[in-house]
């Protein structure tokens, strides 16, 4: 997979980071026990710094897509807890959907923009 990073973005760098690799693992990019490269060899292959890849590991670790292991690194370990996930979910919508409702976007508009992100990664049915 390849990293891009938009340096004129508001988004901070370590946030596109770490959407990249969520895109990866949703697509299969990255599975489960997949190793990721190390910090430094992310930075230089990127052109960042070490602790900018260094915080979207950490904030990768926090959220559970990734755990650290002291012989690999960085490995890919999503975190299961459909529950928890399907709460965070929940509030999240919560604003996008209040945000769109703003700006005059149909409940149907919303359906088919989230049925065509979702098969982007292959929906799971």
């Amino acid at each position: 997979m390849i990293i891009e990073i938009d340096f004129n973005s508001d988004e901070a760098i370590y946030l596109q980071l770490r959407n990249q690799i969520i895109f990866g693992i949703a697509t299969s990019h990255f599975r489960e026990g997949d190793s990721l490269p190390s910090v430094r060899q992310l930075a230089e292959t990127v052109g960042i710094n070490m602790h900018t890849v260094n915080k979207a590991y950490t904030v990768l670790k926090q959220e559970g897509y990734v755990k650290v292991d002291r012989r690999k690194g960085a490995v890919i370990a999503v975190d299961t807890d459909k529950l928890k996930m399907m709460t965070q979910l929940r509030r999240e919508l919560q604003v996008l959907i209040a945000r769109g409702s703003c700006k005059n976007i149909t409940k149907d508009e919303f359906h088919d923009l989230i049925d065509e992100i979702y098969e982007e990664y292959g929906g799971l049915e």
